[in-house]
């Protein structure tokens, strides 16, 4: 019986393909801060990079990833070696090697998944901070998905906090909210976040309407107070 190609390589051969077949498909994230104020960006994978009004921070993050996530982190102050913290979105330092602490409005992303797709959201499972647009810039055919809505100053009174509106989760911490069983199902507040962002995740189990997907390849754009 013939053996397969993969059989007659060495090892270190194929984890070369494979790094130089993740590199070549790596998508460039293209992440702007269009607010007044500035944000510091952060990413995972990516680190974390300071943005004033007006300027931007280009990422690359190689084909195959999961779990990825973009989000803007507010009111920051970082010593000379990048410790410290911030109001919204802080991960503990300047460059992020974690996910943030809500509540962060965050772009979302699994790359060269099922079918040779991509898969993005926008998600306020964490809450919201900062309005955001989250769009491919190097194909026609997908959705540009945004949430520009003044959730910050329509917030709950119960879910407000301090430059951010939380998700029920964090504030209440039960199942009915955090879906920890794996089962629930919409509730007034989520329906609060999916009124005003109907693009954007507003509770855990909200895939149907909020998850959208672009062929491998295509490159992004993460928008800090996108134009309206």
């Amino acid at each position: 019986m013939r053996m397969g190609l993969s059989r007659n390589l060495p090892i270190s051969f194929l984890l070369l393909f494979s790094v130089l077949f993740n590199l070549a498909h790596a998508a460039t994230f293209d992440v702007q801060n269009q607010c007044s104020y500035t944000v510091w960006a952060a990413a995972s994978p990516g680190g974390g990079q300071k943005l004033d009004s007006g300027q931007s921070w280009s990422i690359e993050v190689a084909s195959g990833t999961t779990g990825g996530r973009i989000w803007g982190r507010t009111n920051c102050n970082f010593d000379g070696n990048g410790q410290g913290s911030c109001e919204t979105g802080d991960c503990g330092k300047l460059q992020c090697n974690g996910y943030g602490t809500p509540p962060n409005t965050l772009a979302e992303f699994a790359l060269n998944q099922y079918q040779n797709l991509d898969f993005y959201d926008i998600s306020l499972v964490d809450g919201f901070n900062i309005p955001m647009d989250f769009s491919p810039t190097s194909s026609n055919s997908c959705k540009d998905i945004r949430c520009t809505a003044d959730i910050n100053g329509e917030c709950p009174q119960k879910l407000k906090t301090s430059g951010g509106c939380n998700n029920p989760c964090t504030v209440y911490k039960t199942d009915e909210y955090c879906c920890n069983s794996g089962s629930c199902n919409a509730t007034d507040y989520s329906r609060f976040f999916k009124q005003r962002c109907p693009d954007a995740y507003s509770y855990p189990k909200d895939d149907a309407t909020s998850t959208f997907t672009c062929a491998t390849g295509t490159n992004y754009r993460v928008v800090f107070c996108p134009s309206t």
